[in-house]
């Protein structure tokens, strides 16, 4: 995926690691002074608040469809006209961005916690073992993964969970391969040595020691799996094998309206494009202040 593309190193030298403490708040720090990040979590929760709490307020039919109304052009009692089946298009865009939103962060949580213990076993294991979980990886990554989600999708019913679970078996080998690349920088380290001789369990070793010094990573390549997951969804709803009627996402939002552009429906297209761009570069910009803040190198330059 391409949010493992996105990820560099964020361990610092060794013999130069900062104080726990200190390396966290001056993190904290240079992320809350970080304009791009702001802006990132800004826009992010203006889209959560237009997707979830607008739809308190902005009430419109999205399950019954009614083709006496369909296609109408913005005006006073639908602000962005309708669609093709009748449906109101802002109520469609709110509908639409809860599926997607929900998504992503369900996504993001399940492969980021297969992930991250998948390679801080294989990284801490070492050996033989490691050997066998990586080529699991490898035979994984050796199939493209969008051609494969597309077999599976076409399997099954494709609802919401559906496609979450689908993503989430296909997004998390990304993860375990810079985690598990992470713990083995770590491994060399002083701290998980000294841990390692006074005979510290693996559990210890793997929730006291190796993951939380492996956050910088898992947290960065996160806030990518968001974007990518809602991508992912559009692009499979673009294809036609996005979530059935009345549901509703983006990406299929996009896709029916693309048929009336060039009859002059433009508010079919526009908006849920834009919003989904919009989308997009907000968590993407999230991500990279985040990387930013995070790398301790960047800090001492």
């Amino acid at each position: 995926m391409a949010a493992t593309e996105a990820v560099a190193t964020l361990a610092p030298e060794p013999g130069n690691e900062p104080e726990p403490g200190k390396a966290f708040s001056a993190a904290v720090r240079a992320f809350a002074r970080s304009r791009q990040a702001r802006a990132g979590i800004g826009v992010v929760v203006a889209i959560a608040a237009f997707c979830f709490i607008g739809p308190l307020f902005y009430h419109t039919n999205q399950v019954t469809v009614n083709l006496g109304s369909a296609t109408q052009p913005p005006g006073s009692g639908q602000p962005l006209g309708t669609d093709a089946s009748g449906y109101d298009v802002l109520g469609r865009l709110m509908l639409g961005g809860q599926s997607s939103l929900e998504l992503g962060l369900a996504v993001t949580v399940v492969t980021t916690t297969i992930g991250t213990l998948y390679g801080v076993i294989a990284g801490l294991a070492g050996g033989i073992v490691d050997a066998i979980m990586m080529r699991v990886v490898d035979t994984f990554l050796a199939v493209p993964a969008f051609v494969l989600l597309l077999v599976l999708v076409n399997m099954f019913s494709p609802t919401l969970w559906i496609i979450i679970v689908l993503l989430s078996l296909l997004s998390w080998i990304g993860v375990a391969r810079l985690v598990r690349g992470e713990v083995l920088v770590l491994n060399g380290r002083e701290f998980v040595q000294a841990a390692r001789m006074m005979g510290s369990s693996r559990r210890r070793m793997i929730f006291r020691h190796l993951i939380p010094n492996a956050v910088g990573v898992i947290v960065v390549n996160a806030t990518f799996t968001v974007s990518d997951a809602i991508l992912m969804l559009s692009a499979l709803s673009f294809l036609g094998l996005g979530l059935p009627p009345p549901e509703a996402d983006w990406g299929t939002m996009l896709s029916d309206g693309l048929n009336y552009l060039f009859d002059g429906y433009w508010w079919m297209v526009y908006p849920p494009a834009i919003i989904l761009i919009i989308t997009v570069i907000a968590v993407n910009l999230i991500g990279d202040a985040l990387r930013d803040s995070l790398d301790v190198r960047l800090q001492r330059r």
